[in-house]
């Protein structure tokens, strides 16, 4: 049996936990596939029109993220990384239900 590639999230108790880079100051905000850094590690491509000041930008990666994974915005924070390109985004909910909505994105 062949190792499990590198996932760009991982379940934990309370939902998930995406590895995101992060655009700001795009023309649109989307969820735009999986990408992959030189050391091999996977990553959501998100971009947001927002700015990179004063947390803008990443109030607007937690609202991409809700909506993307059908959360409430209040379920969503940015966790890790807050002034990197690279962060981690934590989602609360059904560990499963969540995991499953981002496989159907690493599958397409």
């Amino acid at each position: 049996m062949s190792p499990q590639p590198p996932s760009f999230f991982r379940s934990t108790t309370e939902g998930v936990e995406v590895f995101v880079r992060l655009t700001p100051k795009s023309s649109r905000d989307a969820v735009e596939g999986i990408g992959e850094t030189a050391d091999g590690r996977c990553h959501l491509k998100a971009r947001v029109r927002a700015v990179p000041e004063d947390g803008k930008a990443n109030k607007a990666l937690e609202k991409l993220v809700a909506r993307w994974l059908g959360v409430p915005v209040g379920n969503v924070s940015v966790v890790g990384g807050a002034t990197s390109r690279l962060k981690t985004v934590a989602a609360a909910g059904n560990p499963e239900t969540l995991a499953s909505r981002c496989r159907q994105v690493s599958d397409a």
